[in-house]
């Protein structure tokens, strides 16, 4: 049996750096929907369940599907609770409630600090000094760059904790997906998290998605077309991509390229015209960008 061809890490850094772009994106889609007054729970659900019916038809087609063991059955159920239940949940709410985009990218860019402890604890990923000083040096980018004029909502308080929960199941879906990864493909993995997650939401559609619905409004084109954008480039193939990510690079290293989100979204929406960023936010993108490369540096042993 031949051994396994391990993809370069260029590749794996940018097949990285798209699924982060697409995220990026995803808040300007987000912020198209929510604008028109769709419920959230309306088409994150709606996402969620065609991305998994996307990727089942995918793996169909490419006789690709494989059956969850059952010993790996628990993991499956867990991955999909921590994501894309409770992170879309209290993300989203947790924006919400802050009523400051500062604060939130603050917040959610603390996953690499979670993420080395888990990675070190579990998986026995090794980090070295310069990897830890890189991981500091994007999150001071990451602050001057998420730098932005906002008032803190009268719930700021209970925000910040929905976003200290998405940030503690973003770790603890790394976690699942690098246990399962060596026994299912990339696509596979996310097909029956999503298949699953959508599950977990539908009563939660049913009970506030359906609220006020309106087939002309919620069934028009200027829903739907960032609806399907979420779903097949934000859901199917960035997670697909990002599960790959997770597989070779761990959960600790890994995880500073899910913490540059926030850049990325700036950088576009400043690429769209829907902001400006100035010289503060570009240096922060600099500096972000050399710590992203001293994260991921490996101290090599001399015989």
């Amino acid at each position: 049996m031949s051994p396994k061809v391990q993809p370069s890490k260029i590749l794996i850094y940018i097949a990285s750096t798209f699924a982060i772009t697409l995220w990026g994106m995803s808040y300007i889609w987000t912020d198209q929907l929510i604008a028109q007054n769709i419920p959230i729970f309306y088409f994150v659900f709606v996402r969620i369940l065609m991305a998994g019916v996307v990727l089942f038809l995918f793996n169909t087609a490419y006789a690709r599907i494989k059956r969850i063991q059952r010993q790996d059955l628990p993991k499956f159920l867990l991955l999909a609770f921590f994501e894309p239940f409770i992170y879309f949940i209290c993300e989203t709410y947790g924006l919400k409630l802050t009523g400051s985009p500062t604060l939130s990218a603050m917040v959610i860019a603390t996953i690499p600090i979670f993420s080395i402890g888990a990675g070190i604890i579990f998986f026995r990923e090794k980090i070295n000094l310069i990897n830890i000083g890189g991981i500091l040096l994007t999150l001071v980018g990451i602050v001057m760059v998420a730098m932005a004029h906002g008032t803190l909502g009268e719930n700021f308080i209970w925000g910040v904790v929905l976003l200290l929960l998405a940030v503690i199941s973003e770790v603890g879906h790394a976690s699942i997906t690098k246990s399962l990864s060596g026994n299912y493909s990339s696509q596979i993995i996310v097909m029956y998290q999503f298949l699953i997650g959508a599950v977990y939401l539908f009563p939660l559609f049913l009970w506030k998605g359906l609220d006020g619905f309106d087939m002309e409004i919620y069934f028009d084109g200027d829903v739907w077309y960032p609806i399907i954008c979420l779903a097949i480039l934000c859901s199917s193939l960035a997670f697909s991509l990002w599960v790959s990510t997770i597989k070779n690079l761990g959960v600790a290293k890994s995880s500073i390229f899910s913490a540059l989100i926030p850049v990325a979204a700036a950088i576009i929406a400043w690429l769209l015209g829907h902001e400006m960023l100035n010289q503060r936010q570009w240096i922060g993108i600099a500096i972000s960008t050399v710590g992203v490369v001293l994260s991921q540096y490996t101290i090599k042993k001399s015989h």
